[in-house]
């Protein structure tokens, strides 16, 4: 696998329910195709020209070099640190990706440092080690879907849902936090799906946060997307709420002007959101 170097590798992210950040991986392997925030990023900087050299990944070889001189200057600021806004620190078929993210979790938490993680892969059974890894920690997979046809059109090279569902549930058994991605989550002329279906087989997770899906056209050209959004919203919240689980809506999904939820006929609503 190629490796890269870096001058540093702790940062505060921007994203709006982080704290700090990780990217100790350039490029990803499951190749998503929404199309990718990150892999977009990447080529608008140069770091990447096609998706195929997207598809290669390559590890930061001297991250935990960096994190022996890094954490003792930052830890006093430091919340959290999520793995990673702009990767998967448990890349399918990449084993050197999983080991290098095993390390760092390990370093955060023996320095007493909190660690989220989002994947679209399969969770080790190593991280059930209460040795070594922290229970402060939260385990989170992304699942929009649970369409495998939907999976392979937009997430090509990914875990399957099943198989993602049932990593985090082992590690949800064993006592662990856990919580799940609904973004990007697509609007119904993209995949006609019941977003209760989704939230129905996670309901043993302890925090759910719900996205729309940005950077795509499809979306637009979609009349009620705004209404929909809205909808699939408040089911979430209500999900949560009758469940006690925590939950984070992204900027950008709800629309506040109750027009935007009224704005499709609500029968021709009822048959396009809700029924499959």
């Amino acid at each position: 696998m190629k490796r890269v170097y870096r001058k540093s590798l702790l940062y505060r992210t921007k994203v709006e329910y982080g704290d700090y950040t990780i990217n100790h991986i350039e490029g990803c392997s499951h190749g998503c195709k929404y199309p990718c925030y990150a892999m977009t990023m990447a080529k608008r900087f140069g770091r990447i020209k096609t998706y195929r050299e997207w598809l290669q990944p390559k590890i930061v070889a001297n991250a935990i070099d960096l994190l022996d001189k890094e954490i003792p200057k930052m830890k006093k600021d430091i919340k959290s640190v999520h793995l990673c806004f702009m990767s998967d620190p448990f890349m399918v078929d990449y084993p050197e990706v999983s080991e290098l993210s095993l390390k760092i979790i390990k370093k955060l938490n023996l320095n007493n440092i909190k660690v989220t993680t989002l994947s679209k892969g399969i969770y080790t059974d190593e991280l059930i080690d209460r040795v070594n890894f922290s229970d402060l920690n939260e385990y989170g997979i992304t699942l929009v879907s649970l369409d495998e046809k939907y999976r392979m059109e937009y997430e090509p090279y990914t875990a399957k849902y099943e198989e993602r569902i049932e990593g985090l549930e082992r590690l949800h058994d064993a006592g662990l936090k856990t919580w799940i991605s609904i973004e990007p989550f697509p609007t119904p002329n993209i995949i006609k799906q019941d977003i209760r279906k989704i939230l129905n087989k996670v309901s043993f997770v302890d925090k759910i946060i719900f996205g729309r899906l940005n950077y795509n056209a499809r979306v637009s050209e979609y009349k009620w997307h705004k209404g929909f959004y809205n909808w699939c919203t408040n089911k979430v919240i209500e999900f949560c709420d009758k469940r006690k689980i925590e939950y984070y809506i992204k900027n950008g999904t709800y629309t506040k002007n109750l027009n935007d939820t009224l704005e499709m006929p609500s029968i021709e609503y009822e048959k396009v959101a809700c029924t499959l």
